[in-house]
C-alpha cells in the first residue's frame, strides 16, 4: 500500500466516500428546503388573496349597511330622530354610572 502525504490510499478513499455522502446529504436537504419554501410562499400568497377577498366583502357589506341606514334616515326622519334621542338618553345614563 502506498502513502500520500502520510495517509494511505484506503484512508483517502474513505475520506472521499464520506465527503461524497456529506455532499449528497447537503444537496438533499437543500432540495427539501427549497420545496418547503415554495410551498410556504404559495400558502402565503393564497392567504393574502383570501384576506383581500374578505376585506372586499366586508367593505361591501359595510357600504350596504350604511346605504340602508341612510335610506331609512331619509325615508323616516322623525323615527330616526326618536331613535337617536332614546339612544342618547341610554348612553348618557350608562356614562353617569
Amino acid at each position: 500500500m502506498g502513502t500520500r502525504n502520510g495517509h494511505s490510499e484506503s484512508d483517502t478513499a474513505t475520506t472521499d466516500r464520506v465527503a461524497a455522502r456529506a455532499h449528497e446529504a447537503v444537496d438533499s436537504v437543500a432540495e427539501r428546503a427549497q420545496r418547503a419554501e415554495r410551498e410556504v410562499r404559495g400558502a402565503a400568497a393564497r392567504t393574502v388573496e383570501e384576506a383581500k377577498r374578505y376585506r372586499d366583502e366586508a367593505t361591501e357589506r359595510a357600504e350596504e349597511q350604511v346605504q340602508r341606514a341612510t335610506s331609512y334616515m331619509e325615508n323616516n326622519p322623525l323615527a330616526f330622530a326618536g331613535i337617536a334621542f332614546v339612544a342618547g338618553i341610554i348612553f348618557s345614563t350608562l356614562l353617569r354610572r
